[in-house]
């Protein structure tokens, strides 16, 4: 798909005003998005704000992060040459494009049947489906398919962590996931270390829209009703 040059303008501009600010300086990350068009998994309405600070929504209730958000995620899981992914909530694909060019092989399972046909079709147009399984179902409490990762991108908040991911984790494994409840929600990067042990590292606050199934946060028995 060609693009303008104010496409190109805007997405470099994205890049070097919002995401290299916010702390990202990983080189594979923004050469990344400043080639990816994002604007090509972008709902057609929406596509004038492809590159703006803002969650972007893609029909159903779901979004899109926000930029610097997608950057700082993909700089902490750090995906390598001939790891395998696991992404929780497709979206539009994009995400998943940038995962499979970082990494040997992805696989993306989302809840909803419409918004997974329109990821295929996005992942088509850039041509970027080559190494990834697009798989429909609900992974909101975790994903046992018998496989292990190397890396799991969750793109939807959960209410309360859970530890349904964690097992699903290779030693040495990142997990990204962002927990809490409106306002207060924390970007976290859980990093498996031994069979039994898991590190946790805040990254930063945030917010985004629950991922669609997550567990509700148990109640607090000591706050009143």
């Amino acid at each position: 798909m060609g693009h303008s040059t104010a496409t190109e303008t805007a997405q470099y501009n994205m890049v070097y005003r919002q995401v290299r600010p916010w702390q990202v300086l990983d080189q594979r990350v923004t050469d990344l998005l400043a080639t990816i068009p994002r604007a090509d998994f972008v709902p057609a309405a929406k596509r004038a704000l492809a590159f703006s600070d803002i969650q972007l929504p893609i029909g159903n209730g779901e979004v899109m992060m926000e930029p610097r958000v997608e950057a700082r995620m993909l700089q902490a899981l750090n995906p390598q040459p001939g790891e395998r992914a696991l992404e929780v909530g497709t979206g539009s694909g994009f995400i998943t494009a940038c995962l499979a060019e970082m990494c040997n092989q992805v696989t993306s399972v989302e809840i909803d049947p419409q918004l997974r046909e329109q990821a295929l079709e996005n992942l088509a147009t850039v041509r970027s489906n080559r190494r990834v399984d697009v798989l429909e179902g609900d992974a909101a409490k975790g994903w046992r398919d018998g496989q292990r990762y190397n890396v799991i991108a969750v793109t939807g908040s959960l209410p309360e962590l859970h530890r349904g991911f964690h097992g699903s984790l290779v030693i040495g494994g990142r997990l990204f996931v962002i927990v809490g409840t409106d306002p207060v929600m924390e970007a976290l990067l859980i990093t498996r270390t031994g069979n039994n042990s898991w590190d946790c590292h805040s990254l930063f606050d945030t917010r985004l829209p629950a991922l669609r199934g997550a567990p509700a946060p148990t109640p607090d028995p000591y706050q009143m009703p």
